[in-house]
């Protein structure tokens, strides 16, 4: 039997649970809940201006006890990755919120930028990003749309829009956030969800391996605990199960393993076994999830230069080595077209720009396990950079046969600095393409997101089969010459699985995060980037002057002028 999913972190329980400490914070945010359903949109926003000036304030004591418990180094580019992942993504969050809720307050509902298109399936998108010139500055002209599920109008989703802010459509209540111990900023940005997406008061119990990071995520939201909106807990799974039974809570929030999500819903050991088999559920509650995937990048075949080739290797080599290969949307399985010409080429080239990188602490507990476990299942395996008692190295899997889909890499999410390389046999561009996409589809574990390297010249030559592609493969967030974890930092898109998972298969989770324009109706996000743009991004690995960026990119997106800008530019082009 194949085992597949997700792979949860080896965290010793220390099963002191205090229970009247806990007791207490579920209390404050259940009386607090109908106030802050009732709260004015004014106050929101005033509460969203403060904790953006909270957050900056923040920022650079936060970062760098970060960058200590994770063995970065506060002077490399780390600083700013760590920067960036953290706060970055959290301000804006916050600042994309705050603009949605003015836009409530004035028009009814968020005001989307556009465009409208229509795509085949009877599927509509909405363009979320550029919102503006400065989006169009800053990203590159990166862009992002989201896609709405089959049959719905564009009547229907300004309608299903802020859907927790209309008469009726809403229940005073308490989420439960159980938190992320890998990103900095996942445990912040699900409780905003909940709060101004869904109108919940929130709970938060922090991750053990992350939750140093308390007291600074309770400086940065101030606004919200202070008046009793908002409360954060420590604990480990003995307190993380005991607040999942509370009374007092109505809705769970997970991000993390799959196996936590069927323990707090069917229950564990045999007899959660027994219930996932019976399909019967022991809460009550309503439990969304963003779980992990065995993410995919697939590369179209073309003709690219050896400046290409370089670019895109290094592109590939940011995405995995990306906090040390301890995120859910980190490239585990690279897909070729075994005819490819120049596939043994890009895969050279993606080990020399591994050689660049050193190797990191392996922070995440469990890592070495699950390395271990990945060697012994592969027939040959490539480590890259120097290997320690903490420091991993990079790690390979080259030419795993597609055929064998029962094998480790394409059903178990690797969580630590490991990825494969597949080739599919195909007889041309289309036919990888449509090989590529139902390998994914069919093959790969999980649905929260993929991506898609496609050369300009090819795109021109055969339009429809990269938009075939993004069109069909069935993952929360499709990556188009962009990396899809900018689908999650840009906030205004929706993230999360693919529609369509049960409770008993429940994979990379149900439900979106991000999505401050407030969507009800959504199916997936498109990212569309630049094969190639002018200027490497900032956020590449070995930026050298990634922190400079970074700090006047969090000022920035707090608060946006065109006074900022030149120095920002000034130093992106440093780098």
């Amino acid at each position: 039997m194949v085992t597949r999913g997700a792979q949860a972190a080896e965290v010793n329980p220390t099963s002191v649970v205090d229970r009247a400490a806990l007791d207490s914070a579920v209390a404050t945010v259940s009386r607090t809940a109908t106030a802050w359903q009732e709260l004015a949109i004014s106050k929101k926003i005033q509460i969203l201006n403060e904790i953006l000036v909270d957050t900056v304030a923040v920022s650079d004591e936060w970062t760098l006890s970060a960058c200590e418990h994770k063995g970065l180094d506060p002077a490399g580019p780390e600083y700013g990755e760590e920067l960036f992942a953290g706060v970055g993504t959290l301000v804006r969050m916050v600042r994309t919120y705050r603009d949605s809720l003015k836009d409530l307050s004035r028009f009814g509902r968020p005001q989307f930028p556009g465009p409208v298109k229509h795509h085949s399936g009877n599927r509509i998108s909405v363009g979320v990003s550029p919102a503006n010139l400065f989006d169009r500055i800053l990203y590159l002209g990166m862009s992002a749309e989201v896609w709405m599920q089959p049959g719905i109008s564009e009547s229907e989703i300004m309608e299903g829009q802020a859907l927790a802010y209309k008469s009726g459509n809403s229940v005073p209540g308490v989420c439960l956030v159980l938190g992320a111990g890998n990103v900095a900023s996942l445990a912040p940005r699900d409780a905003l969800n909940q709060l101004f997406g869904e109108n919940h008061t929130v709970l938060i119990k922090a991750n053990p391996v992350n939750d140093y990071l308390v007291p600074f995520w309770e400086r940065a939201l101030r606004a919200l605990v202070a008046p009793g909106y908002l409360r954060i807990v420590k604990g480990d799974g003995a307190t993380g199960a005991y607040l999942t039974a509370h009374d007092s809570i109505e809705h769970i929030h997970i991000t993390g393993s799959d196996k936590t999500y069927e323990a707090i819903v069917f229950g564990s050991g045999a007899e959660g076994q027994k219930n996932k088999a019976a399909n019967k559920t022991i809460t009550g509650k309503q439990v969304t999830a963003e779980l992990g995937c065995v993410t995919p990048i697939i590369i179209v075949p073309g003709e690219w230069s050896t400046k290409e080739l370089r670019y895109q290797a290094r592109h590939l080599a940011t995405m995995f080595t990306n906090n040390d290969g301890f995120n859910c949307l980190t490239p585990r399985v690279i897909i070729t077209h075994k005819q490819w010409a120049q596939r043994d080429k890009f895969m050279k080239e993606f080990g020399e720009q591994l050689k660049k990188l050193p190797t990191r602490n392996a922070y995440y507990p469990g890592a070495w396990n699950r390395q271990s476990q990945f060697l012994a299942s592969a027939r040959s395996a490539l480590k890259i950079g120097d290997e320690s008692k903490t420091n991993m190295a990079w790690t390979v899997l080259p030419d795993v046969d597609s055929a064998d889909t029962s094998n480790m890499a394409f059903n178990q999410e690797a969580w630590c600095s490991v990825i494969a390389e597949t080739s599919l046999d195909a007889g041309s561009v289309r036919e990888f393409a449509l090989a590529a996409t139902t390998f994914c589809n069919e093959v790969l574990w999980g649905t929260l997101s993929s991506n898609v390297i496609a050369h300009p010249k090819t795109m021109r030559e055969s339009p429809e089969v990269v938009e075939e592609i993004v069109a069909n493969l069935k993952y929360g967030t499709v990556g188009l010459n962009a990396w899809s974890a900018a689908a999650l930092a840009f906030s205004t898109s929706v993230w999360g699985a693919y529609p369509g998972h049960t409770p008993t298969d429940i994979q990379s989770g149900v439900g979106f995060v991000g999505n401050t324009y407030m969507f009800s109706t959504a199916q997936k996000t498109v990212l569309r980037g630049s094969f190639r743009p002018l200027l490497t991004p900032s956020w590449f690995a070995g930026v050298k002057n990634s922190r400079e960026v970074m700090e006047r990119f969090v000022r920035f997106e707090a608060a946006p002028g065109w006074l900022k800008l030149p120095a920002l530019l000034l130093s992106a082009l440093k780098g």
